[in-house]
């Protein structure tokens, strides 16, 4: 009977994979059916023609290699792991290739579109090497391939992820944009995520922020790089872009200054951290316009890392991409390219790579406590960071303001 096990198992798994064949071409179906019944009629609504929506789906099927889906009828899984880098080792983010890369290409950028960003400059308030920063992150200057089918992505996640009615507004969203003849024809292409262009918008962004900056009648964010630069530069001044500021200045923070201050919510006059004993880490005295306006701690790896005072343009940055570490390098490149500065002055401590399951428990433990982490998520946001101060502080600990291994033992008892 032994010798009958293997040709048992075989059999067994065989009729997994059949039986999973099947319920994938029902799920297909299902989602060929609800695109016809349910995205057609509201995308009519929106002024999107026939011809438009069966050249958008022509072919188009589920993907089923993206993250974050959630099959019909199936639960919704955990990811142990942290996928993105902004989740692991802050110093991971400013590795020397991504920034030595940003910023020299970005110096060629700066020479070769030096009077579209002049131009857009003066009209918007916003800096061209920011614009250039944000440019260089989001698709390296349109030199990185955008990969997918924005339809196959966007249909997919909505249809069945954990944020379908997001994704199914971008849906629509983008097929505004395809029966409007922006992308002159050619199908649209987009991230994982379904941002589309070498701005990176989502298409509900495209229909916001999207500006023709070349003068032929199309906001091309695909091929043109006016109209890139210009789209960038709408968006950052429509998010609220203040003229005349810096985003930040690294820092030194004395050991008096608790870590714990940081965050939006708590900003004060950059005078005030000045009296406190925060100065810049290049012995220049701040600006004095920016010294009378209010400055916010912003220290992304708490005492394991580099510290900075920053504006509000920090966080009209973070708008773009709701990342401390983002915000962080736009702006670090951005003073690379126009100012020839060089690295940060502190180094990255060798923190983070936990699995977000654990960060996570150390939240709930926090929050237990009566902290607000800002979101049980994983994720070691600025409220997370602080909250772990504050309990540090309150247990005779020295504040480091941010998650460690050790810590999940102590905070679960």
């Amino acid at each position: 009977m032994h010798r009958l096990f293997p040709y048992i198992t075989c059999l067994l798994v065989l009729c997994a994979d059949v039986a999973q064949a099947q319920s994938r071409a029902q799920i297909e179906a299902q989602f060929q059916e609800w695109l016809t019944q349910e995205i057609w009629p509201e995308a009519r609504t929106r002024g999107v023609s026939r011809a438009t929506f069966e050249q958008a789906f022509d072919g188009v099927r589920l993907n089923w290699d993206l993250p974050d889906l959630v099959v019909p009828g199936q639960a919704a899984a955990t990811p142990k792991k942290q996928r993105q880098a902004e989740f692991g080792s802050p110093g991971r983010y400013f590795n020397r290739g991504s920034v030595d890369g940003a910023t020299s290409v970005g110096r060629q950028m700066a020479r070769t579109h030096a009077e579209i960003l002049r131009r857009v400059e003066k009209e918007t308030g916003v800096p061209g090497r920011i614009i250039l920063g944000v440019w260089g992150r989001e698709s390296g200057y349109g030199r990185v391939a955008i990969p997918h089918n924005a339809f196959e992505v966007l249909g997919t996640k909505g249809f069945m992820s954990r944020r379908a009615a997001f994704f199914r507004g971008e849906l629509l969203a983008a097929l505004q944009i395809a029966e409007a003849g922006h992308a002159d024809g050619v199908r649209l292409r987009s991230s994982w995520a379904g941002a589309l262009g070498q701005p990176q918008f989502m298409p509900s962004n495209f229909l916001k922020f999207a500006v023709d900056g070349n003068g032929d009648g199309k906001a091309d964010i695909w091929r043109s790089e006016a109209d890139t630069i210009a789209s960038i530069a709408r968006y950052l001044q429509e998010h609220g872009w203040v003229e005349g500021r810096d985003w930040g200045f690294e820092v030194q923070v004395p050991a008096s200054v608790s870590c714990a201050l940081e965050g939006p919510d708590q900003g004060q006059r950059i005078s005030a951290w000045e009296a406190m004993g925060i100065t810049r880490v290049s012995g220049r005295p701040f600006p004095e316009h920016e010294r009378t306006d209010e400055g916010f701690l912003m220290m992304p790896a708490g005492r394991n890392g580099p510290a900075f005072l920053v504006t509000p343009n920090f966080y009209v940055l973070k708008d773009y991409n709701t990342s401390d570490l983002y915000a962080l390098f736009v702006g670090h490149v951005g003073d690379r390219i126009q100012f020839g500065v060089g690295d940060f002055s502190a180094p990255w401590g060798q923190v983070g790579g936990l699995y977000r399951s654990d960060v996570a428990a150390m939240q709930a433990a926090l929050v237990e406590m009566g902290h607000d982490v800002g979101g049980v998520d994983g994720l070691p946001g600025f409220k997370t960071r602080r909250s772990i101060g504050r309990w540090q502080e309150a247990t005779g600990q020295v504040p480091t303001c941010f998650p460690e291994a050790a810590m999940k033992a102590q905070l679960e008892k």
